[in-house]
């Protein structure tokens, strides 16, 4: 278990810098996550304004618990560099690099952040989303010990693959999996890429439902509505945490009496077994600190 992979991110909604009520509206919405977006969400001509939009609803707070992610332009277009130059020390959570092909480009973005004065709390996340991206997973999940999630962009990628978008999103499963082995072997989150139909309630749960099976933390959305279905499918269930505490207990009682072998229920406790509860746990009364400060 890392912070990184304990911290809820069920649902992690875009929302465009550019539209300042949407940024209002983000501070009442039950996300455990917002990117804030600079980048495809806005138009070339509102790039600037956008920035400026940003910086100002991050400086005011008001966010909560809420994880609060902004995603740059590219440090190759005239904008990316000033993006993190007035996000280093606005007090965001993280910020999200687009595109990125390679551990070089990371350490770019960390040296930059470095550079404006950015704390050491500061995250970053990058956006896998290219072929290039995918076949450097390992190697971009390596590059920083500032990074804390992948972020998949399903969208670019079937673009760039030629591919189709299906139900079952087979032309994409191999890129997924890629990326969620990269982010597990260094103790990193990931998040599931976007539903694109907002009419498609059937096909958007399914979705998450694969997700957390290939092993996602929580899925990135476009719209509040889908908040819901994926806070519910990305949260470990009442049984899941009631059976990850009795296994900690029962590991618990074990050492204490010095016993090596702990089984519960006729099944034989490993390590393994007793840190995957301990995550459950954890996050279930993150979630939960959430959902009481929602509800307050």
């Amino acid at each position: 278990m890392t912070l990184a992979t304990a911290r809820p991110r069920r649902s992690v909604l875009y929302m465009p810098g550019s539209n300042t009520r949407a940024l209002d509206k983000g501070r009442g919405l039950p996300a455990d996550a917002l990117i804030l977006d600079l980048e495809d969400a806005v138009a070339p001509d509102a790039k600037v304004a956008a920035r400026d939009n940003i910086v100002a609803a991050v400086r005011a707070g008001g966010y909560g618990r809420r994880e609060i992610v902004v995603r740059t332009n590219g440090l190759d277009t005239p904008w990316g560099r000033d993006d993190v130059a007035a996000l280093a020390t606005a007090g965001a959570d993280a910020l999200l690099l687009p595109k990125v092909e390679s551990a070089a480009m990371v350490r770019e973005l960390e040296a930059q952040m470095s550079a404006a004065g950015a704390p050491a709390k500061l995250a970053i996340m990058c956006m896998m989303e290219t072929p290039r991206g995918i076949l450097q997973a390992a190697e971009i999940a390596a590059a920083s010990a500032r990074l804390s999630c992948l972020v998949m962009g399903t969208s670019d990628l079937v673009k760039d693959l030629n591919a189709a978008h299906t139900a079952d999103r087979l032309p994409v499963l191999t890129s997924l999996s890629l990326c969620v082995l990269a982010a597990r072997a260094h103790g990193l989150a990931i998040v599931d890429g976007v539903h694109l139909d907002l009419s498609d309630d059937a096909g958007f749960a399914a979705h998450c439902r694969q997700g957390k099976a290939l092993g996602f933390d929580g899925k990135t959305l476009i719209h509040p509505k889908t908040i819901a279905t994926a806070n519910e499918v990305f949260a470990p269930s009442q049984e899941d945490i009631d059976q990850a505490r009795r296994i900690i207990a029962a590991h618990a009682e074990a050492l204490r009496q010095g016993q090596g072998v702990v089984v519960l229920e006729g099944k034989l406790i490993e390590n393994l077994h007793v840190e995957a509860a301990q995550r459950t746990v954890a996050l279930a009364q993150a979630i939960a600190a959430l959902d009481a400060e929602a509800g307050a």
